[in-house]
């Protein structure tokens, strides 16, 4: 029962709560006498009109005490002198509930509304109910990139979506009770002191809710992976002893499966939900909303790491980079980076973060759009990193290859004979040899011929195999005859050089390039401390190159 102060500057008493000025004609530093006895007045005449339909002796014994309260006797009271802000409820001598909690207003209540605000009365569009429709909704704070003030769900803004002669809210009949309700649940989600376990951003302007039927242990765990990315899933840096344990089980179930939770198991029924929204000038739009068992999330986050898993780069033997990749990590890989190198988010389409979460949550295929959209960017950015290389893995895996046999690996697999993924590997021998051959070089075939290479390999690659001669026999013989070993390997299988390829082609050259590039840069046994240099490390020195 309830609902929300009314806005505007006018004389607006609410019932049986309000601040000092309405319930007692009070104010220690009154600038506006006038205004606070009529404000009194105002919240007096509104209750005392009621008694009549409510049979509460409480809500009697509040209207006794209305028409014989003096508010010039206020100051009196020496603890009423203490008061500053806020509002206050009506408790009666001797009770331990408010009078507000008295079942009889409350039925009353649930079935008049506030009349203060709406009149009408409809089938509620939630609970199914004929009851007091809510002329207007009220704001909802917390959600990114809306008006500080709170924005609405539900509201109209012009006469032309009205209709019926229905103006506001009155278009979607929404009961009082069930307006009050949702608003003040998303609020405490979204702007109340427990925001950090239910707010999350995503993409380049959605906020998601996300909450449970009932408290559960994986609640503070599973929005790690929704809010602050993968990083944040580092059992080394939980001081708490608790949730170190949590993340441990997390990380392990993720990685083993279900069996892995151990005595946690019962909590996989518990529901979830998904509620995502973006600012639409003044109200809120529903991007997405998702719901099911937590033991299916967790199951259906686990597909997605296992289809997206694909080698990292190592560093000293070790591998670098995040093992579970963020949703935000992903997205990220569709924008343009920024001159300090973080993603431009603004750039992010906003197509994306809601199919995105839906084939992650309910383990469908991924969009299209973010593929497509991670090629075009190799295409001006050829750098073909880890969370890359994890999104066209992922994509072309569930998407094209989990029925035919034709899974791609996580490492490099020499097995593979399509002619996209050979030449993808070729592509980064014939790098590396140029690399070899050219201390300092400013910009290597992949800044120049990436694009055209994994678009048009016939246009490119017998050029470049030209030029491979000559750099190679700028090395010494053994490496000499190790590449050629490798490039002989590579070309078994390929009888032509395509002229084209389609942008699944396109996805196999990147993930032949970066299996490759990274084998070529891992430590084999017996290896030259020199050859101890990871793909990171390559990358790196090649972009400070550049620049």
């Amino acid at each position: 029962m309830g609902s929300p102060k009314p806005s505007g500057s006018g004389i607006n008493p609410c019932f049986l709560w309000d601040n000092s000025i309405y319930m007692l004609g009070y104010d220690p530093k009154d600038k506006n006498p006038d205004r606070t006895q009529k404000c009194f007045e105002a919240f007096r005449q509104r209750h005392v009109e009621l008694e009549s339909q409510i049979a509460s002796e409480s809500f009697t014994a509040v209207c006794r005490f209305l028409e014989n309260w003096d508010p010039a006797s206020a100051a009196e009271f020496a603890t009423l002198a203490e008061l500053t802000t806020g509002f206050g409820l009506f408790q009666i001598i001797g009770q331990t509930k408010h009078v507000h909690q008295d079942p009889v207003i409350k039925s009353w209540w649930r079935e008049n509304g506030d009349p203060a605000t709406s009149a009408f009365r409809s089938q509620c569009l939630i609970s199914g109910k004929v009851a007091p429709i809510a002329a207007t909704h009220p704001s909802i704070k917390g959600v990114a990139g809306a008006q500080p003030a709170g924005a609405a769900i539900v509201s109209f803004n012009d006469p032309a979506y009205e209709s019926y002669g229905h103006s506001q809210s009155l278009n979607a009949p929404v009961s009082q009770s069930a307006a009050f309700r949702y608003t003040t649940a998303l609020n405490a989600l979204l702007d109340g002191p427990q925001r950090g376990k239910h707010r999350m951003p995503l993409g380049s302007g959605t906020t998601v809710a996300f909450w449970t039927d009932r408290p559960s242990t994986f609640e503070d765990i599973t929005t790690l992976f929704f809010k602050k990315g993968s990083r944040e899933l580092d059992v080394e840096q939980s001081q708490d002893a608790g949730t170190r344990k949590k993340l441990e089980s997390f990380l392990l179930a993720l990685r083993s499966g279900r069996e892995a939770y151990g005595d946690l198991n019962h909590e996989f029924a518990t529901e979830y939900y998904l509620l995502g929204l973006s600012p639409n000038q003044a109200r809120l739009s529903i991007r997405f909303w998702h719901s099911g068992t937590l033991g299916d999330l967790l199951d259906n986050l686990r597909a997605h790491f296992h289809d997206i898993q694909i080698v990292r780069p190592t560093k000293a033997g070790v591998e670098q980079g995040v093992e579970f990749l963020s949703i935000q990590d992903l997205l990220d890989q569709t924008c343009p980076r920024k001159s300090s190198g973080l993603a431009d988010r603004g750039r992010i389409p906003p197509v994306l973060e809601g199919p995105l979460l839906r084939a992650i949550v309910t383990n469908v295929r991924y969009p299209t759009g973010l593929f497509q959209a991670v090629i075009r960017r190799l295409h001006a950015d050829p750098t073909i990193s880890h969370p890359r290389a994890s999104i066209i893995k992922g994509y072309l895996n569930r998407n094209h290859y989990s029925d035919k046999g034709k899974e791609i690996f996580v490492s490099l697999d020499k097995e593979r004979v399509s002619p996209s993924y050979r030449l993808g590997r070729l592509f980064a021998v014939l790098e590396k040899a140029q690399t070899e051959a050219i201390e300092g070089i400013n910009s290597t075939i992949r800044d120049r011929y990436y694009g055209a290479a994994s678009a048009t390999p016939r246009s490119v690659f017998p050029k470049l195999l030209r030029t491979f001669q000559h750099h190679i026999s700028k090395l010494h013989r053994g490496r000499k005859t190790n590449i050629e070993k490798i490039v002989q390997e590579i070309l078994g299988p390929v009888d032509n050089f395509p002229a084209h390829f389609n942008l699944t082609d396109q996805g196999e050259f990147a993930i032949g390039y970066y299996h490759q590039r990274n084998d070529l840069f891992t430590p084999k046994d017996g290896a030259s401390p020199e050859a101890d240099v990871s793909l990171e490390e390559s990358t790196e020195r090649n972009n400070q190159i550049s620049s």
